[in-house]
Protein backbone atom coordinates (compact mmCIF):
# COMPACT_ATOMS: atom_id res chain seq x y z
CA UNK A 1 0.00 0.00 0.00
CA UNK A 2 1.09 3.43 -0.84
CA UNK A 3 1.68 6.22 1.88
CA UNK A 4 -0.17 8.91 1.81
CA UNK A 5 1.49 12.25 0.44
CA UNK A 6 1.39 15.40 2.94
CA UNK A 7 -1.37 16.61 1.11
CA UNK A 8 -3.33 13.78 1.65
CA UNK A 9 -2.88 13.29 5.19
CA UNK A 10 -3.44 17.50 5.53
CA UNK A 11 -6.57 17.10 4.13
CA UNK A 12 -7.66 14.00 6.22
CA UNK A 13 -6.99 15.57 9.36
CA UNK A 14 -8.84 18.84 8.40
CA UNK A 15 -12.06 16.58 8.01
CA UNK A 16 -12.89 16.42 11.40
CA UNK A 17 -14.66 19.22 12.79
CA UNK A 18 -13.33 19.23 16.07
CA UNK A 19 -9.35 18.34 14.73
CA UNK A 20 -10.34 21.86 13.08
CA UNK A 21 -11.44 23.00 16.52
CA UNK A 22 -8.07 21.94 17.94
CA UNK A 23 -6.31 23.86 15.29
CA UNK A 24 -8.08 27.04 15.50
CA UNK A 25 -7.14 27.23 19.76
CA UNK A 26 -3.28 25.74 19.17
CA UNK A 27 -3.58 29.51 17.13
CA UNK A 28 -3.70 31.22 19.30
CA UNK A 29 -1.04 29.28 21.49
CA UNK A 30 0.00 26.25 23.02
CA UNK A 31 -1.77 24.09 25.12
CA UNK A 32 -1.76 20.64 26.97
CA UNK A 33 -4.12 17.87 26.32
CA UNK A 34 -6.33 18.92 29.21
CA UNK A 35 -6.70 22.40 28.28
CA UNK A 36 -7.64 21.16 24.82
CA UNK A 37 -10.44 19.28 25.96
CA UNK A 38 -12.19 21.62 28.09
CA UNK A 39 -14.41 22.76 25.69
CA UNK A 40 -14.99 19.46 24.08
CA UNK A 41 -17.91 16.46 25.24
CA UNK A 42 -15.28 14.32 24.54
CA UNK A 43 -12.85 12.22 27.27
CA UNK A 44 -9.08 13.78 27.16
CA UNK A 45 -8.38 10.01 25.71
CA UNK A 46 -10.70 10.86 22.64
CA UNK A 47 -8.56 14.57 22.77
CA UNK A 48 -5.63 12.74 22.53
CA UNK A 49 -6.38 10.60 20.05
CA UNK A 50 -6.94 13.54 17.77
CA UNK A 51 -3.81 14.86 18.47
CA UNK A 52 -1.83 11.86 17.48
CA UNK A 53 -3.62 11.88 13.91
CA UNK A 54 -2.60 16.33 13.96
CA UNK A 55 0.73 14.81 15.02
CA UNK A 56 0.99 12.27 12.21
CA UNK A 57 -0.58 14.82 9.60
CA UNK A 58 2.66 16.84 11.05
CA UNK A 59 -0.10 19.79 11.87
CA UNK A 60 1.43 20.16 15.43
CA UNK A 61 4.17 19.43 17.10
CA UNK A 62 4.46 18.11 20.98
CA UNK A 63 7.03 18.77 23.50
CA UNK A 64 7.49 18.33 27.17
CA UNK A 65 8.19 21.25 29.66
CA UNK A 66 8.34 19.31 33.10
CA UNK A 67 4.81 17.71 33.60
CA UNK A 68 3.54 19.65 30.69
CA UNK A 69 3.22 18.23 27.51
CA UNK A 70 2.32 21.23 25.40
CA UNK A 71 0.98 20.91 21.69
CA UNK A 72 1.64 23.80 19.44
CA UNK A 73 0.72 24.44 15.64
CA UNK A 74 2.97 23.54 13.03
CA UNK A 75 2.19 26.44 9.69
CA UNK A 76 3.68 24.44 7.04
CA UNK A 77 1.19 21.67 6.18
CA UNK A 78 -1.43 24.56 6.20
CA UNK A 79 0.67 26.14 3.87
CA UNK A 80 0.98 23.28 1.65
CA UNK A 81 -3.23 23.49 1.49
CA UNK A 82 -3.70 26.50 1.49
CA UNK A 83 -1.39 27.32 -1.94
CA UNK A 84 -3.33 23.78 -3.77
CA UNK A 85 -6.38 24.97 -2.88
CA UNK A 86 -5.29 28.33 -4.12
CA UNK A 87 -4.32 26.83 -7.87
CA UNK A 88 -8.44 26.70 -8.04
CA UNK A 89 -9.04 30.27 -7.31
CA UNK A 90 -9.62 31.36 -10.77
CA UNK A 91 -12.09 28.47 -11.31
CA UNK A 92 -14.39 29.68 -8.36
CA UNK A 93 -14.44 33.51 -9.17
CA UNK A 94 -15.02 32.91 -12.49
CA UNK A 95 -17.72 30.72 -11.71
CA UNK A 96 -18.87 33.21 -9.33
CA UNK A 97 -18.38 36.02 -11.91
CA UNK A 98 -20.30 34.10 -14.19
CA UNK A 99 -23.43 33.75 -11.95
CA UNK A 100 -23.12 36.86 -10.87
CA UNK A 101 -23.48 38.00 -14.90
CA UNK A 102 -26.83 35.67 -15.08
CA UNK A 103 -28.29 36.71 -12.15
CA UNK A 104 -28.48 40.76 -13.22
CA UNK A 105 -29.01 39.07 -17.06
CA UNK A 106 -32.07 37.30 -15.20
CA UNK A 107 -33.34 40.41 -13.28
CA UNK A 108 -32.87 42.83 -15.89
CA UNK A 109 -35.57 40.47 -18.38
CA UNK A 110 -38.04 40.44 -15.21
CA UNK A 111 -38.32 44.43 -14.39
Amino acid sequence: MNKPDELSLTFSALADPTRRAILARLAEGEATVKELAEPFPITVQAVSQHLRVLQEAGLISRGRAAQRRPSRLVGAPLRGAAEWLDGYRGFWEGSFDRLDERLRGSASVDV
